[in-house]
């Protein structure tokens, strides 16, 4: 509701000024931005890559912690087991189960996992890049307003002519950054 709010607001805002002056407004897909320009679509690769590692190594801790915990159990129920072999096995299996949730959080953990941060790191460039592309369309194009049609503002109508999406990727693309 806040939103929609907000939105109608805007859209009053920019009647009232588009009344007194021509008002130029475009948007951006960057979703399709994004799937497009060669620098996002390495670093989301880079990234991927790393995420498969990280799973990869997750996979065998489980796998490991499993050995562990059957082991475990054959162990706890051998008649002839000493109460001390029993508990070490068992001190094993938690100290593994508590590596793996340790290992799990430090790269997935939000917001300081180091997917996040790796994300952000790799990501930053790219955006920046972006955003000055759509701000050197924008002002070539004389617009007053550019929206992000993938974003959180809710984009209700948009006529085709306003959409800047692919100059701003073939300004990417011809590395004018």
């Amino acid at each position: 509701m806040k939103k929609l709010v907000a939105l109608f607001l805007i859209v009053l805002s920019f009647s009232i000024y588009a009344q007194q002056t021509q008002l130029k407004i475009g948007y951006v897909d960057s979703e399709v931005i994004l799937a497009q320009f060669p620098e996002a679509i390495k670093a989301k690769s880079d990234l991927e890559g790393m995420v498969a590692k990280w799973r990869k190594d997750l996979d065998s801790m489980q796998t490991d912690l499993q050995k562990l915990y059957a082991d475990y159990q054959k162990l706890a129920q051998d008649k002839n087991a000493k109460q001390d072999d029993i508990q070490k096995s068992q001190k094993n299996v938690v100290d593994k189960e508590q590596r793996a949730q340790q290992f799990q959080q430090s790269k997935f953990a939000q917001p300081n996992g180091e997917y996040f941060v790796r994300q952000e790191q790799l990501m930053k460039p790219v955006k920046e890049k972006i955003f000055k592309a759509i701000d050197e369309v924008s002002n070539s194009e004389a617009m007053q307003f550019v929206f992000d049609k993938a974003g959180d503002v809710v984009l209700l109508k948009a006529d085709a002519q306003y959409d800047i999406t692919f100059k701003v990727l073939d300004l990417l693309k011809r590395g004018k950054k």
